[in-house]
């Protein structure tokens, strides 16, 4: 086989790869039958309208996304003078800061998880939605400071430098002139730490319980007790939602630049 069609071919397989679970799903989110099933048994929208009709989905959703845009929010607010810092000073040990801001995505999530509960919830009583909210914005503070290093490094640091030599204070540089400047950066961050937050599931298992359960944990305990279609419906509206933001997010921000 000559390398011109062995590409098309290993291409063609690598996009059923990734893409054929996704149709999975999708077909068998439209079943008619009773079941999680594929072939699906029919087509359907039952399922599709079922899951808006299931109250623990409803409020389950609701904590992940209080969960991911405050704790994004949270991140950003931390990230953004962190990475101005490691871009702009000559710090002694910047590698090794830049390497303890990693670890929350160097380390397996089941240990943050367990030891989140461990050392925090169980001798101390920590609220669970709080310790969740904290455990999801450090998730996503790696996120913030990489993607906004990103934008810092390729915006000239003479701009601010004639703002301050024109008057300005330091901080009214910052705003008025770097953060306008690195907003698509800023939004980048934002888009892909909601969707990390969003779709977290190790450390979310660790830290839910009665009334307090993000979507994907919602998700597995349903399926748990019941195996109709509508685990795959809400599945299916899921990608198709985190399909949207990052398709907005490339399409008007250009989001490859900064991840």
């Amino acid at each position: 086989m000559s390398i011109r069609l062995f590409s098309p071919v290993v291409l063609f397989l690598l996009l059923v790869f990734l893409i054929g679970p996704f149709l999975i799903i999708i077909a068998a989110s439209l079943s008619a039958g009773d079941t999680l099933a594929f072939p699906p048994q029919g087509l359907s929208l039952r399922w599709v309208m079922k899951v808006f009709t299931i109250e623990s989905f409803r409020d389950s959703f609701a904590m992940s996304m209080f969960l991911a845009v405050f704790g994004t929010l949270a991140a950003l607010v931390l990230g953004i003078p962190a990475a101005y810092a490691l871009s702009r000073y000559r710090l002694p040990a910047a590698e090794t800061v830049r390497t303890i801001v990693s670890l929350p995505i160097i380390v397996p999530g089941i240990i943050v998880g367990l030891a989140l509960l461990r050392y925090l919830v169980v001798p101390f009583g920590f609220n669970i939605t709080l310790t969740l909210f904290f455990a999801h914005a450090a998730l996503v503070l790696p996120y913030a400071v990489r993607v906004v290093s990103a934008s810092l490094d390729n915006l000239r640091s003479d701009i601010e430098e004639a703002a301050v030599l024109l008057g300005s204070s330091r901080l009214g540089a910052f705003f008025r002139v770097v953060m306008p400047n690195i907003r698509g950066g800023i939004l980048a961050a934002f888009i892909l730490g909601f969707v990390t937050s969003f779709n977290q599931v190790p450390v979310s298992l660790f830290l839910s319980g009665p009334g307090v359960r993000t979507l994907p944990i919602d998700m597995l305990g349903y399926m748990e007790t019941t195996y109709d279609p509508s685990i795959a419906a809400l599945s299916a509206l899921l990608a198709f939602l985190s399909i949207g933001i990052v398709f907005l997010a490339e399409r008007f921000l250009g989001f490859s630049r900064y991840v």
